[in-house]
């Protein structure tokens, strides 16, 4: 069959341009670009050509007759008219899809009906022998379409859609479609890199589609070289000959791709159940020494090519499902963005995203961005270029949800409250003796703690806590940000003279630290117990990203009395990550799980973080978002004591920091530290593993341990150790104490 042959293939909606310049590279005529697809003309061996070689297609439509059609009985009469036992047996299966506008033809099933009549009517024999329909794999697969009065009637030469190249049988959650894939790739300028030698690496590569897709182009192998069943392969005017030599012609390009020098080119994948599927389909492919994937979080994610390559970095980050809430995949952006700027320069990058605004934290520069739809799903591809000049100035800054902070805080009133507005510093201020006093004294200490703390590589410390007991304040700075906590003042002080003094620190503090005096953040830190302990004051929602060693924690200074971080732990949580590489690590009333990101950027192998808030817990899925962590670290909605007595895992290292009191209206029952805390430690003991360590901790100043404990286990007072050079005034902040099982 070498007559002209109009075809109509189908794609993607957004790739049809590519589609275009693909068809007419592989020899197609009076190619016509449309919505979803390209019209041309072409022999059949274009026909199977297209089937075989095009990486973007998703059918090949044969055209067989195009008609006037005005109801559902025209429909049938036009399909009707074709001589359909010169293409199947009486005895085969089709199946017939239908789509477009036609009067009388409500749905599309009732569409694909009528043409279906049409086809078996024309066929019946005598004897009632007729075709059957078969839905999933059928000998002849007939496309239909209608549209302003005209039908399109063709057969799919394709069968299965051309995207399902055969490799991709395990897959991960919302995976791209492979023929995406392919177009991401050749937007990004892949082929044009291929050529020169240039590398290529996914930092969440999932069930592996763009490695599988860019190694297939590096090794000019036809995608669907592997498939066995094509929508021709049992249509009566099939050519075999034809089909036979394009396909060994496409073997043997194969093999001498295949065997030149690999490029580099590698994938990984943070959930390490994914990583034996994801090489099965790779070696599915036969491009198993091509491709090499490896477990990583996009936190440790760094490209080392074997010959100091660049070339590209191509990755579609989650969607909403995997992280949890949508403020998380904030955080995975600006992360993502941190990578890409610190450790991938002078590479080129693609970032396909659904959603497009989110692109703008990563901080770069988009030189070039392209529409495309996955599914339905409106997506945008980021082209940047990883150079120095392309970044944006502090597009790793704070974020509060989605905008950048930089609102004022509210005045001091009473705890519970809003906090209240401080005036704004119009200069020096003008100082009592006493207030110079306090000025002094936190110069001092802000000298000897600030460049202890640049050392540290911590942006967040106390430095000042009542160390003047008239100006009986705890100041904590939060990277350019004060607050201030007063404490209750002794009966003994008036009201008026405790009201003067704070009012003598609030002056001297913009003045002191540098800073405006609306990022002077003040509350009051009155004896508080049960439901108001943690209770929300304000619904601001502000959150600022703060350095503590190896990690980024988001705090909140405004609406809970505490900030997210509980300053005086730093060391613990450091001592947690130094120890936890290669372990199972569990967090018991994790609050925001700021110690389980120190474990797991520690290179802990799993986290587990148990806390009955599902506020602290989105607050937790949002810090390991920003430190490039996946779900893959589970948190656990659940109250502590009933998951212990339920769960039947095991763990290496625990770590356990209870409130004193919690009654939330989800227990049934009051947790009272001193009461419940050696059933607490029972439970925890009896999920450790073998040679594991548990640490407990508190900070309730009138807490005894219980000394049948420490005739049980191992413990030790590890106090002392856990205080860091900002907390040295104030011993009695916490008690920490590690137990082990005895021998």
């Amino acid at each position: 069959m070498h007559e002209s042959l109009e075809f109509f293939v189908t794609c993607p909606k957004g790739i049809e341009g590519l589609l275009l310049d693909e068809l007419n590279a592989l020899g197609a005529e009076n190619a016509r670009e449309t919505v979803a697809g390209v019209s041309i003309n072409g022999n059949l061996e274009l026909g199977y050509r297209i089937c075989l070689w095009s990486r973007l297609a998703n059918r090949v439509l044969l055209v067989l007759n195009r008609f006037a059609v005005a109801d559902a009985q025209g429909l049938y009469d036009g399909v009707a008219a074709v001589d359909w036992a010169a293409h199947m047996p009486v005895e085969a299966t089709l199946s017939v899809d239908f789509g477009g506008i036609l009067p009388g033809v409500d749905n599309t099933h009732f569409g694909a009906l009528k043409v279906k009549d049409a086809i078996v009517d024309r066929l019946r024999q005598p004897d009632g022998t007729r075709p059957g329909v078969d839905r999933q794999n059928p000998d002849l697969r007939i496309n239909v379409h209608c549209r302003s009065g005209e039908a399109q009637l063709a057969i799919d030469l394709s069968g299965h859609s051309l995207h399902q190249r055969g490799y991709r049988l395990q897959q991960g959650a919302a995976p791209l479609k492979e023929n995406l894939a392919a177009a991401i790739l050749i937007r990004a300028g892949w082929p044009q890199l291929v050529a020169s030698g240039g590398a290529l690496a996914d930092p969440m590569c999932g069930s592996g589609t763009f490695l599988v897709e860019a190694a297939m182009m590096a090794t000019d192998m036809a995608p669907n070289l592997q498939r066995e069943q094509f929508g021709f392969s049992r249509w009566l005017q099939h050519q075999p000959l034809i089909w036979d030599a394009l396909h060994a012609q496409a073997r043997t390009r194969a093999e001498t791709g295949l065997a030149r020098d690999p490029l580099w080119i590698r994938g990984y994948e943070a959930d390490p159940r994914l990583l034996q599927p994801l090489r099965n389909n790779i070696q599915r492919a036969g491009l198993s020494n091509w491709v090499k994937v490896y477990q990583g979080e996009l936190a440790t994610f760094e490209p080392h090519p074997d010959r100091g390559q660049t070339g590209l970095i191509v990755c579609n980050p989650p969607y909403g499902e995997r992280l949890g809430e949508e403020a998380s995949l904030v955080y995975l952006y600006q992360k993502l963005g941190e990578v890409l700027r610190e450790r991938c320069t002078g590479w080129q990058a693609a970032i396909f995203t659904g959603n497009p605004d989110l692109g703008k934290r990563m901080g770069i520069r988009s030189h070039k961005q392209y529409s495309l739809f996955n599914g339905a799903l409106p997506c945008k591809l980021l082209m940047m270029d990883l150079q120095p000049e392309r970044y944006v100035t502090g597009a790793s800054g704070n974020v509060r949800s989605a905008e950048l902070v930089a609102k004022q805080p509210t005045s001091p009133q009473t705890s519970g409250s809003a906090p209240a507005p401080v005036a704004e510093s119009t200069g020096t201020a003008r100082l009592s003796e006493s207030a110079q006093m306090f000025a002094n004294r936190l110069k001092k200490n802000l000298k000897n703690l600030g460049k202890w703390a640049r050392q540290q590589n911590i942006t967040c410390y106390r430095v000042y806590d009542a160390d003047m007991p008239e100006f009986a304040v705890a100041i904590d700075l939060y990277d350019g940000w004060a607050h201030v906590q007063e404490y209750q003042a002794p009966e003994t002080i008036s009201e008026e003279k405790a009201r003067s003094r704070l009012q003598d620190v609030l002056v001297a503090l913009p003045d002191v630290l540098g800073i405006p005096a609306s990022h002077v953040v003040l509350k009051q830190r009155l004896r508080q117990s049960g439901s108001k302990q943690y209770q929300r004051m304000d619904r601001k929602g502000e959150f600022l990203t703060v350095q503590e060693g190896q990690v980024k924690l988001l705090v909140n200074l405004t609406d809970y009395l505490d900030t997210g971080v509980f300053l005086d732990h730093r060391p613990l949580r450091l001592k947690l990550a130094a120890e936890a590489r290669g372990k199972r690590f569990l967090n018991l009333f994790c609050y925001t799980a700021s110690a389980t990101v120190h474990a797991a950027v520690g290179g802990a192998r799993s986290t587990t973080s148990v806390d009955l808030s599902k506020t602290y817990l989105d607050w937790a899925r949002r810090n390991l978002s920003l430190n490039g962590l996946s779900d893959l670290h589970q948190l656990v909605h659940a109250d502590v004591m009933q998951w212990l007595e339920d769960d039947r895992g095991e763990y290496d290292l625990i770590f356990i920091d209870p409130p004193t009191f919690s009654n939330s209206k989800r227990l049934e029952d009051v947790f009272d530290v001193q009461r419940d805390h050696v059933r607490l430690i029972e439970m925890a003991m009896a999920r450790l593993a073998p040679g594991g360590t548990v640490y407990f901790s508190n900070n309730f100043r009138r807490f005894r341990l219980d000394r049948e404990l420490e005739e049980k286990y191992q413990v030790t007072d590890i106090s002392a150790q856990t205080l860091d050079k900002d907390f040295q005034r104030n011993t009695r902040i916490h008690r920490t104490w590690c137990i082990t099982r005895r021998g």
